[in-house]
């Protein structure tokens, strides 16, 4: 068993962390470290944990964290750059589910974030964790970035399009809606119930955190830039989002089918829908699965693409554990073989 910690585990993403690594048959968790929660046991705070672990919340302490194999950070923009490299120096593997390490270029980073990166020299060794892509990758990796929730469901969603420059490469449009669970678990004006519900808006429309990530990823594939506009919508629900992504197809003779088919044969947790699907975001939650559905509406030459994850799943937690998993040489399916929650 490998002994695995959480650095904040008192969010949504924490515990939805917690709820995949209690029931991982390969782990065992030894800590989880809360400031504000420490000394509250674990099971006191979310109830839904009775019965499957008896840990404590701890104040972070780099001793106990160092004995573990695995050490997850499930805490704000900024907190694991300052952890990380003592850790790593003492051979623990790092998945960071924050932004710290996402983009490469710390100038992008402190343009984003309003702050100087406090971790430059680590940037180079991290790898961005989403395993379509850099699956080799993160099986050698010491240190992953887990992507972001809103840059995972767009990525999916263009890869097999961009990959092959079989769409207009500066004319990329993402329409994104997610639920409320992905502003965090902490009391905001636009996260209360009488704000958020039956109500739909867009946000950030000049600009939001996830464009960079999006683009740098797209743009790797693509091996020159893209054009993307991302505009980010809250929606009435707890989790899940719905990308909406539209190009522009370019000419010559090729199958949109069976360009996603061929691009994702095999891979365990994405789902390409037969032509004419309408994926659903209830269809996945509490999963790590994207699932995709390809459109040319009336045969012309608009591809519009759906792409649902559920947030704190395969925008989150889970595709932490499915990194962790390719990172210990275990199956990369286990303890993620998750049916959604329906209705």
């Amino acid at each position: 068993m490998i002994r695995v910690g959480v650095v904040g585990g008192t969010g949504y993403t924490g515990v939805e962390l917690l709820r995949l690594l209690v029931r991982h048959p390969e782990v065992e968790l030894g800590v989880i470290t809360s400031r504000g929660e420490a000394g509250t046991a674990v099971a006191d705070l979310f109830p839904s944990l009775r019965g499957w672990t008896d840990l404590v919340f701890t104040a972070p302490d780099p001793d106990a964290l160092a004995a573990c194999g695995v050490v997850f950070f499930a805490t704000p923009n900024g907190t694991a750059m300052g952890m990380a490299r003592g850790l790593l120096d003492a051979g623990v593997r790092v998945i960071d589910l924050a932004a710290d390490f996402r983009l490469r270029d710390p100038a992008l980073w402190e343009r984003w974030y309003g702050t100087p990166h406090g971790a430059q020299d680590l940037l180079e060794e991290a790898v961005y964790g989403l395993p379509e892509v850099n699956r080799d990758a993160i099986r050698r990796a010491r240190l992953v970035a887990n992507p972001g929730c809103y840059p995972t469901a767009v990525q999916l969603g263009f890869l097999p399009l961009v990959e092959r420059g079989l769409v207009d490469l500066d004319r990329l449009v993402a329409d994104a809606k997610s639920g409320v669970s992905g502003a965090g678990r902490k009391a905001a004006m636009g996260s209360l119930l009488c704000e958020a519900s039956e109500s739909l808006k867009a946000y950030a429309v000049p600009g939001h955190r996830h464009l960079p990530e999006i683009r740098q990823g797209l743009e790797r594939a693509a091996g020159r830039p893209v054009g993307l506009t991302f505009v980010p919508h809250l929606t009435p629900m707890i989790r899940g989002i719905h990308a909406t992504l539209y190009a522009f197809a370019l000419g010559g003779d090729w199958d949109l089918q069976a360009l996603f088919q061929e691009r994702y044969a095999g891979e365990p947790f994405v789902d390409v829908l037969p032509a004419g699907g309408h994926p659903e975001t209830r269809s996945v939650r509490g999963t790590n699965v994207c699932r995709i559905a390809a459109h040319r509406p009336q045969g012309g030459d608009t591809v519009v693409v759906l792409s649902v994850i559920d947030n704190l799943g395969r925008g989150a937690a889970a595709q932490a554990v499915h990194n962790m998993n390719l990172m210990l040489g275990i199956p990369e399916t286990t303890g993620l073989d998750l049916v959604a929650v329906m209705p």
